[in-house]
C-alpha cells in the first residue's frame, strides 16, 4: 500500500504509520463532502450564509460600528482582533494625530495590512474575505472607507467640544496661577510684617568691635530684600511649572510640555541617581574624616599636656610642643586628603585635575618668599633664640617679642612702636636676647667714660663702682667692676660694668647710671674728659660746676692773653696761677 511493506521485524512501526495514512485520507474525504454541501446550498439560496452572530465582533470608532471580525489569526481570537483595532483608533484620536491621508494598505502572502502612518491598525486575511464572500482587497478598501466616513461624520462635533474643554481648562489653570501668585505675594508681605513686629527687638545691627557693619535699619532693609528675592524665585518656579501644564492641554504643544519638564526633571534625576551612587563613597569619606578628627584631638591633648608641663619628654622643650604637633596635624590632614581625594565627586575628570595642577603651580610660584619665611619660622622655633616676652635686638630694632608666627615676628619697642620682621630676615641676621634666665647672674650694663691721666685710676674705679651701686636697678652681687679699655693720647677710657636682672628697664637703668656717674665725679672734683673737652687753662673756668668750687680760691680778674695755637686739640691742664678762664667749649 503506497509502497509500504509490512514485515515481521517492523510490524509495530509500520502499523502505526498505516493508521495515520488512513486517517488522513478519511479527513480529506469528509472535507470534500462538506465543500460539496456548501456549494449545493449556495446554488439553492442566493443570500450569503454567515456564521452565527455570536462569533462576529465589532470594530468601534466614535461609538460607531465600522465592521465585524469573525476569524482569528494565530492565537488572537476575533474579539481580541476587534478590540486591538478599536484601541488603536481611539489612541490616534486621543493623541489627535489621526489623519485620513495617512491611511494605507500593504499586501503580502498572508494578509492585507491596514496602516496609519507607521502604525498597523489591523489586517484582512483570506479567511476574512472568504467569510464575507468578498475579494480580499475589496474588503480591505471597505474597511478604510468605513474608518474615513466615521471620522468625517464625527470629527467636527468632537473637535468643537474638545476646543471648548481645553479652553476652559486653560482659563482654569490661568486663574489658579493668578490666585497662587497673589497668595505668594500676600504671604511674603505678611511674613515680613510678622517678623519685624515679633522680633523687632533682635534687630540691633552687626558690629565688629567699634565698626558698625550693619545698622538696625539696614538689617531690616536687608531682610525685606531677601524676602522679595525669595518671592520672585517662587513666582518664577510657579510660572515655569505652569507652562508644561498649559502646553499639555493642546496636542500641538505637548512636545514642548515634555521638553520644559525635562529641563527640570532630567537634572533632578541625574542628581538623585548620582547621589544614590555616591552614597558608598560618602560613607568612606565620613569614616576617614571622623578618624582624622579624633586623631587630631588626641594630638591636641598631648600638645597641651606637654605645653603645660604635665608631660615631659627628655630633650623636648615645652615651647616646641605647639609647632611640632601642628606639623604632625598637617601631615595627618594631608594624608587624609590623599585618601579622600579619589572619592570626591569629579576627581577623575580632566577639568578637576587640570584646575588642581593649575592651583598647585600658582601656589608654588607665588609663595616662594612665604615658604622661606615659614621654614625660617620653624628653624627659629627649634633654635630657641627667643620666646614671647623676651627683650631682644634684631638688626637695628630693640623691643619685646609680642607675637611669633610662621611668617613674621612682631616686636614692641620701648617707644611703644610695633615692628614686624620677616622670619627669613631674622634667620639671616643677628639676634641679641637681653632677657636673662632665672638662674643667671643678670645682664651686664656697661658705659665708658674718659678721664685725664692726672686722676689716679684707683680713684676713678672707686667713683664708678660707687656711682653704679647707687642705682636701684643694679644688683649688689655680683659686684660692679671697671675695665680700662684703652690708654689714649690725652685720656684713659674706663668702662663700668654692672649687673641687673630688670632687663626691660635697661634704658632707664642706663640713664640713672649716667646721672649717678656725673654726680659722683662732680662731687669728687674730677673732670670727665668725655666725649672731648678742650680747655685753655690760661684763666679758663674749670669743668666742675661753680657750686663745687672751694670758696677760699676766689676767681681772679680775667685777662685776655692771645689764644695759643693748639692744632692737635691737646689737653691743657689748669695753671697754678689761678688766672680767670678765657674760653671753654664742648665738642
Amino acid at each position: 500500500m503506497n509502497g509500504i511493506e509490512i514485515s515481521k521485524q517492523g510490524y509495530t512501526y509500520n502499523y502505526y504509520l498505516l493508521m495515520i495514512l488512513i486517517f488522513k485520507r478519511i479527513s480529506i474525504l469528509l472535507l470534500l463532502v462538506v465543500n460539496w454541501g456548501l456549494v449545493f446550498a449556495q446554488d439553492q439560496d442566493s443570500t450569503s450564509i454567515n456564521y452565527p452572530d455570536s462569533i462576529q465582533k465589532p470594530v468601534l470608532f466614535f461609538n460607531d460600528t465600522l465592521f465585524f471580525i469573525a476569524n482569528k489569526i494565530g492565537p488572537f481570537t476575533p474579539s481580541e482582533r476587534a478590540q486591538n483595532f478599536s484601541n488603536k483608533l481611539d489612541l490616534l484620536l486621543e493623541t489627535e494625530v489621526f489623519d485620513t491621508t495617512l491611511l494605507s494598505t500593504t499586501q503580502d502572502d498572508i494578509a492585507i495590512e491596514i496602516w496609519h502612518g507607521e502604525m498597523i491598525l489591523g489586517s484582512v486575511t483570506k479567511e476574512d474575505a472568504s467569510y464575507f464572500e468578498k475579494d480580499q482587497s475589496v474588503l480591505a478598501q471597505e474597511y478604510l472607507e468605513a474608518i474615513k466616513e466615521s471620522y468625517r461624520r464625527n470629527h467636527e462635533d468632537r473637535s468643537l467640544i474638545q476646543i471648548i474643554t481645553r479652553t476652559g481648562m486653560l482659563i482654569g489653570v490661568i486663574l489658579v496661577v493668578v490666585l497662587l501668585v497673589y497668595l505668594i505675594n500676600k504671604g511674603i508681605n505678611k511674613t515680613i510684617d510678622f517678623i519685624l513686629s515679633k522680633w523687632h527687638k533682635y534687630f540691633k545691627g552687626i558690629k565688629i568691635k567699634d565698626f558698625e557693619l550693619l545698622s538696625a535699619e539696614r538689617e531690616e532693609s536687608l531682610l525685606k530684600s531677601l524676602m522679595r528675592i525669595v518671592k520672585i524665585i517662587l513666582i518664577i518656579i510657579l510660572l515655569y511649572l505652569t507652562l508644561p501644564i498649559i502646553f499639555s492641554i493642546f496636542p500641538a504643544t505637548k512636545n514642548l510640555a515634555g521638553l520644559l519638564l525635562g529641563y527640570i526633571t532630567n537634572p533632578l534625576k541625574s542628581i538623585i541617581n548620582s547621589f544614590l551612587q555616591y552614597i558608598p563613597y560618602m560613607f568612606m569619606i565620613i569614616v576617614v574624616v571622623v578618624i582624622t578628627y579624633y586623631i587630631g584631638q588626641f594630638v591636641n591633648f598631648i600638645s597641651g599636656e606637654i605645653g603645660r608641663g604635665n608631660l615631659s619628654i627628655p630633650g623636648f622643650y615645652p615651647e616646641w610642643a605647639k609647632p611640632t604637633f601642628n606639623l604632625i596635624k598637617i601631615i595627618i590632614y594631608a594624608f587624609a586628603f590623599i585618601v579622600i581625594f579619589p572619592y570626591l565627586p569629579g576627581s577623575d575628570s580632566p577639568a578637576f585635575q587640570g584646575v588642581s595642577v593649575f592651583l598647585g603651580l600658582l601656589i608654588s610660584l607665588g609663595s616662594s618668599s612665604a615658604i622661606s619665611n615659614i621654614i625660617a619660622g620653624l628653624v627659629i622655633i627649634y633654635m630657641r633664640a627667643f620666646k614671647i616676652g623676651d627683650r631682644v635686638k634684631i638688626g637695628d630694632t630693640t623691643g619685646d617679642v609680642i607675637e611669633k608666627t610662621m611668617l613674621v615676628t612682631r616686636l614692641r619697642t620701648i617707644k611703644n612702636e610695633e615692628v614686624t620682621i620677616p622670619n627669613s630676615a631674622i634667620l639671616n641676621g643677628n639676634t641679641i636676647n637681653y632677657t636673662v634666665e632665672e638662674n643667671s647672674s643678670g645682664l651686664i650694663l656697661h658705659s665708658t667714660v674718659t678721664i685725664g691721666y692726672d686722676v689716679p685710676w684707683r680713684k676713678v674705679h672707686e667713683l664708678l663702682i660707687g656711682a653704679a651701686l647707687k642705682v636701684d636697678t643694679i644688683i649688689k652681687e655680683p659686684k660692679p667692676f671697671v675695665l680700662q679699655t684703652s690708654l689714649n693720647d690725652f685720656y684713659v677710657s674706663y668702662q663700668i660694668n654692672a649687673y641687673t636682672i630688670e632687663t626691660k628697664k635697661a634704658a632707664k637703668s642706663y640713664s640713672d647710671l649716667h646721672a649717678s656717674i656725673q654726680d659722683a665725679f662732680t662731687e669728687a672734683g674730677v673732670e670727665i674728659m668725655s666725649p672731648h673737652y678742650r680747655a685753655n687753662r690760661e684763666g679758663n673756668d674749670l669743668t666742675i660746676p661753680p657750686k663745687y668750687i672751694p670758696e677760699e680760691t676766689p676767681p681772679t680778674e680775667p685777662t685776655t692773653p692771645p689764644a695759643p695755637s693748639n692744632p692737635e686739640n691737646m689737653e691743657i691742664k689748669p695753671s697754678d696761677a689761678g688766672e680767670e678762664p678765657e674760653d671753654s667749649t664742648y665738642s
